[in-house]
């Protein structure tokens, strides 16, 4: 790994360390820093649940959980939160992580995997832990010697064995966010990762891999009877082909893959599109899984679709619906229960199949974000499926677990027997530095547009005040209320003093599919322009100064970032993050090239035209307003290069602008002191274009 310095461009000066952000400030400044230290230092307060499971009978719970500063957790509790143990880990460092917590099907044993011992670096080689949960004293004892990144630790219908992800002989974490490897030696070739499932045999802790060499598996299921297998895979590069996945069953024993779906060939609705989360049906003969336009592998959304198991057209059976699935499990061989999102807000349903056509019935909304820590969206089930237990944060609420019971009529769920509610109180006592949140709502162009509003700090109605757009990523993604984590974000921002829109523009998910593809060789257009509506929809009801308008985002919200400036000059102040600016050099510079195709319509190579009508640097000259851009270098979503671009083209147009490369950092930072330095530098650019505080 590179070094943490940031390097201060030009070139000239590349290899001189920046100064502070606020070096040479005013007696104001100095109170900003400390306003930010207060900031990091409360973010930095809140104990991070990682993940929850629920015990078959539905009577324990058992999550992991970042604690202190130095390591994780792994804790059982009775399903009301009670009774709380600590499972005992080898204390060989302090850097421990752990995740995946699992009941066995018998509910006696708790598996996870963790680093504990296995060197102090984020990489270190993770195995799997194993735990009586009827003894008196919860120790866990580490079943396997592996050697490479392992994830996705499941238990086999029977208890017998454990199912992984598994990448052998190498530790470094997969997928496009994570900081790439230095691109050296014979590109495309040396250095590839091929990620298999593998199946563990418990007695022995010996680990052997079932799927083929030469398939990237990304997400697998279990059949009911343990035999067969169904998961989405394609050829590796990992990183890059997660787009073209197809769906695939193997039957232990068999070396040889079956592919049952290949979405670049089936006709209707998913052709061209992406898969994720197959999951065979309680009587094996049907693979649900959801399909749709998604930007990054673990942001799932789109339609549920329902395939044979033998093979078959897949069919689409929540087509026109106004929200967007996340998640799904069976709870009968004619009914689904799924997480969806709906506007900016989480619901869970169960869908009834019948006649091709799946009929919803809304169990529960919530305005916050949720999950298991598996899966995006997620919740844990007992076997029984009338309990469940999730992760539960919002703008105003730090993380807590949730649990809640169905009432069931014939065994299936049918409505809320006992609503959602916490049971730990690891942050009871930490309250928001920055404003409340409100939903927002607005039309556009026959759309409906949601988003959510932070209020400034101390907020007073008879003031007006800036405010800042902070655009998601994606753009397949939505934002939900959820606490923020250590670092740059939108709610840093309220505390300091700005009213902060976070719109769900067309692209986005939470109105159904049609509403996520409208982005669809449109970039930077019409989902800029449900955003200035979003703009104006909040002007006319908040005192919000239009004169002092904002416009921050990372990864999709850089690329909008350094894109609408070049066609409005409503934001005076920008901040670009791990942006990008030309899509016509960034489709060579990337390890993601297979993403654009179904945002483009075709490679670049054979639509030219339309990635260059999406390219801020074909405007730059439109450009005015003031642009700090900050990039990892080891950035392989949205290499550095589109950030060098456009500060260059910047420069050439005498448009304020400043350029921050981090060193070793991905598409996200890891390094807190980088966090905090994009928190520090974004600050210092609005207080100096823009203002703050109420006027």
């Amino acid at each position: 790994m590179q070094s943490a310095r940031r390097l201060s461009l030009p070139f000239a000066a590349l290899f001189i360390l920046c100064a502070p952000a606020f070096a040479g400030s005013t007696p104001q400044a100095h109170t900003a820093q400390a306003k930010i230290r207060q900031i990091m230092h409360r973010l930095g307060e809140a104990e991070q649940p990682r993940g929850v499971a629920i015990s078959p009978d539905g009577t324990q719970l058992a999550w992991t959980i970042h604690r202190d500063k130095h390591t994780d957790r792994v804790e059982v509790a009775s399903f009301d939160g009670s009774h709380v143990r600590q499972v005992e880990l080898p204390k060989t460092f302090k850097n421990c992580k752990a995740r995946d917590a699992s009941f066995s099907p018998d509910g006696k044993h708790l598996a996870f995997l963790s680093n504990c011992g296995n060197g102090k670096k984020h990489e270190a080689q993770r195995d799997i832990y194993l735990v009586d949960t009827t003894a008196a004293k919860l120790t866990a004892h580490r079943l396997t010697h592996l050697n490479g990144y392992v994830h996705d630790l499941t238990w086999t219908p029977d208890g017998k064995q454990f199912g992984i992800l598994y990448v052998n002989g190498d530790t470094h974490r997969i997928g496009a966010t994570a900081a790439s490897k230095a691109r050296v030696g014979v590109i495309g070739v040396s250095g590839v990762q091929h990620q298999q499932m593998a199946i563990v045999d418990i007695p022995t802790g010996k680990a052997h891999t079932v799927t083929p060499y030469g398939l990237f598996v990304y997400e697998y299921s279990w059949s009911p009877d343990g035999r067969q297998l169904a998961y989405a895979a394609a050829p590796p590069p990992g990183a890059n082909n997660w787009w073209i996945a197809k769906l695939y069953t193997q039957r232990l024993g068999n070396k040889h893959a079956h592919m049952i779906l290949d979405p670049e060939k089936v006709s209707g609705s998913l052709h061209g599109l992406q898969i994720a989360l197959p999951r065979f049906s309680p009587d094996g003969k049907k693979i649900a899984l959801i399909g749709g336009l998604m930007s990054d592998q673990g942001a799932t959304g789109g339609d549920i679709y329902v395939v044979p198991a033998d093979g078959g057209a897949p069919l689409n059976v929540t087509a026109g619906i106004h929200i967007t699935p996340s998640w799904l499990a069976w709870t009968a061989s004619d009914r689904l229960l799924v997480s969806s999102i709906a506007g900016g807000s989480s619901r869970v349903s169960l869908f009834t199949l019948n006649d091709g056509h799946a009929t919803g019935t809304q169990l529960f909304t919530v305005d916050a974000a949720i999950g298991d820590g598996k899966a995006a969206s997620a919740i844990a089930l007992s076997k029984a499926d009338n309990a469940f237990a999730f992760v539960h944060s919002t703008f105003s609420q730090a993380p807590e677990i949730y649990v809640g019971r169905f009432a069931l009529r014939d065994g299936q769920p049918q409505s809320i027997a006992a609503a959602p509610h916490a049971v730990s109180r690891f942050n009871a006592g930490i309250k928001p530095l920055w404003g409340k949140a409100v939903s927002v709502e607005w039309t556009n162009e026959g759309h409906d547009v949601a988003g959510w509003l932070l209020f400034p700090a101390h907020y007073d109605p008879h003031k007006t005040y800036p405010m800042i757009v902070y655009v998601h990523g994606g753009p397949s993604w939505a934002v939900r209320p959820r606490w923020p984590g250590v670092g740059y974000g939108g709610a840093p921002l309220s505390a300091l003093g700005y009213f902060v829109l976070f719109p769900n523009p067309r692209g986005s998910f939470g109105q159904g599919e049609k509403f996520a593809q409208a982005v669809r060789r449109d970039m930077g257009y019409g989902d800029l322009r449900d955003i200035l509506a979003g703009v104006d929809a909040v002007e006319k009801k908040y005192p919000v100064d239009d004169q002092r308008l904002g416009l921050t985002g990372w990864s999709y919200g850089g690329f909008m970032s350094m894109f609408a400036p070049t066609q409005t000059h409503r934001f005076k102040a920008v901040v670009a993050g791990a942006g990008l600016s030309d899509w016509k050099s960034y489709y060579g510079e990337n390890s993601i090239d297979q993403w654009m195709i179904p945002f483009f319509g075709a490679s670049v190579y054979d639509a030219p035209k339309v990635y260059a009508k999406s390219s801020a640097i074909n405007f730059i000259k439109n450009a005015k307003a003031p642009t700090l851009i900050v990039v990892g270098s080891r950035d392989k979503e949205c290499p550095a290069p589109q950030s060098f671009e456009e500060w260059r083209a910047l420069r050439a147009m005498h448009v304020p602008t400043e350029l921050v490369v981090y060193a070793g950092e991905g598409h996200h930072f890891e390094k807190p002191a980088d966090r905090r330095d994009v928190l520090e530098r974004a600050l210092a650019w609005f207080q100096k274009y823009i203002g703050t505080g109420g006027a």
